[in-house]
């Protein structure tokens, strides 16, 4: 039987996710640049109109995408890069190179869950990327659900390196409480029937130790999918991994600085029909924490690289063309 009552909060590997896109140098050279999701704007704090449908630009053909590439910049998704597969194609069709990795313990990665001690070493994969950036290459880092901690955890140490992040449907803190704030929040709102099927602290050899472990089941990855091809999350359902949100160790960090992740243009993307991390919930962590752009995706679930990948495209090609 699995544990039920462990004394932090879970999350499960495969939605959580971020994406790298890299803009436009004056030597051409190619920078990394993490991105996700997005459709509705808002400038200078006003939400706009623009709804959910898809953009009318059509998608370049692979002679336009010769000539894109110029201007264009290779794109890495980062943590369970298995969900970005068909975004990656329309990247790469579009001219952008891509490149995919693992967190640490999540997707093909050798590690195991029990090797983790601490968030950092779960992101540790995405910070040494971030990290071997040449001077002067900023990329735009994109994070999905608890990949917004991932990527926010990068920006706090490389800020100078970091163009835009952009938050999709994803855990976002802020520069004033301890970064297991947002979450704290929703294990406040949401009591043990929301989390169905999910299985708490399977992984128990060092328990006093390490983070305490979670994985969803099929009835939770459900609502996760809802809006999402059946394919894509019996898909889900084979590649899951045990994983924590870590907020053993997030509860005890200092806030992140307002000179590091304060410092970066953040937007975030609003996933309408995500009964993962509501747009309620979404739409206060953005109240908490106001960005300067809120795209709006209405017709994407919480998985938006497989519900709404076209439009997920097209926003990605528009962020990074703004940060150039």
């Amino acid at each position: 039987m699995p544990v039920l009552d462990p004394p932090g909060f879970y999350y499960y590997k495969p939605p959580n996710t971020v994406a790298i896109i890299s803009i436009p140098l004056e030597n051409e050279r190619a920078a990394i640049v993490s991105l996700s999701l997005s459709t509705l704007e808002v400038d200078g704090g006003r939400e706009g109109k623009g709804g959910g449908s898809p953009d009318p630009r059509p998608i370049p053909s692979p002679a336009q995408a010769g000539r894109l590439r110029s201007r264009l910049h290779p794109l890495a998704l980062l943590l369970a890069p298995w969900s970005w597969h068909k975004v990656t194609t329309l990247l790469r069709s579009a001219g952008y190179q891509v490149t995919a990795l693992d967190l640490a313990a999540s997707g093909v990665d050798e590690r195991r869950f029990q090797d983790l001690r601490t968030f950092t070493d779960y992101t540790q994969p995405l910070l040494d990327v971030v990290a071997s950036l040449p001077p002067g290459e900023r990329v735009v880092l994109v994070g999905h659900s608890l990949g917004g901690m991932n990527i926010a955890l990068a920006m706090d140490r490389f800020p100078e390196k970091i163009a835009a992040a952009v938050f999709v449907a994803a855990f976002m803190p802020d520069s004033v409480n301890p970064p297991s704030y947002v979450l704290d929040k929703l294990k406040q709102e949401k009591t043990m029937p929301y989390w169905l099927d999910t299985q708490f602290g399977l992984v128990v050899e060092d328990r006093e130790r390490g983070p305490t472990s979670m994985l969803f089941g099929p009835k939770f990855l459900s609502k996760l999918y809802k809006l999402s091809p059946p394919e894509d999350l019996t898909l889900a359902m084979t590649l899951a991994r045990p994983s924590s949100l870590f907020l053993e160790d997030l509860v005890s960090m200092p806030p992140f600085s307002e000179s590091g992740y304060g410092s970066v243009e953040k937007v975030y993307v609003v996933c309408a029909q995500d009964e993962g991390i509501s747009e309620g919930f979404q739409r206060w962590m953005i109240k908490n924490n106001p960005v300067k752009v809120v795209k709006e995706m209405e017709d994407a679930d919480h998985m938006a690289m497989f519900s709404t990948p076209k439009q997920l495209f097209q926003c990605l090609s528009d962020v990074v063309d703004a940060s150039a």
